[in-house]
């Protein structure tokens, strides 16, 4: 895989429930990852005392972060909306020459600052609530 542009990971927001993505406006910096717990099932019969982990076993999540400008467009209104509402809508993030990620997801904080000689800035968290798919890009 070549260098890829940071710009190109993108998280997407379904605005209104029926599929219609749109960016979340304004990011400046995003980040994905993936989790796996581990189920511990070593016992004093492992072989040379080494941990053995149960295969497929264990909760998975994803969480999410980007921080950006705050630009007042329909999707970061879509965000603020969600996270008072409770709600755990559909969210898409493209990750450059490798593929899309979807599923439902919680905004579990928004931050909002500013300095007085600036703009206000927010950072924003969400945590997986469901399954999630992965479509690779062909």
């Amino acid at each position: 895989m070549a260098v890829q542009n940071g710009k190109d990971l993108l998280i997407k927001v379904d605005l209104t429930g029926d599929g219609n993505f749109q960016s979340v406006a304004g990011l400046r910096a995003t980040r994905i990852s993936f989790n796996a717990e581990s189920v511990d099932v070593t016992s004093l019969e492992s072989q040379g005392g080494w941990r053995e982990l149960l295969s497929g076993a264990g909760v998975k999540s994803a969480a999410i972060s980007g921080s950006g400008i705050f630009r007042d467009a329909a999707s970061d209104e879509r965000v603020r909306q969600i996270f008072f509402d409770g709600e755990t809508p559909e969210f898409q993030v493209i990750i450059p020459d490798f593929g899309t990620v979807e599923g439902a997801f919680q905004v579990t904080s928004i931050e909002y600052a500013g300095t007085h000689d600036g703009e206000a800035t927010y950072e924003l968290s969400l945590a997986s609530a469901g399954l999630l798919t992965f479509t690779a890009l062909v």
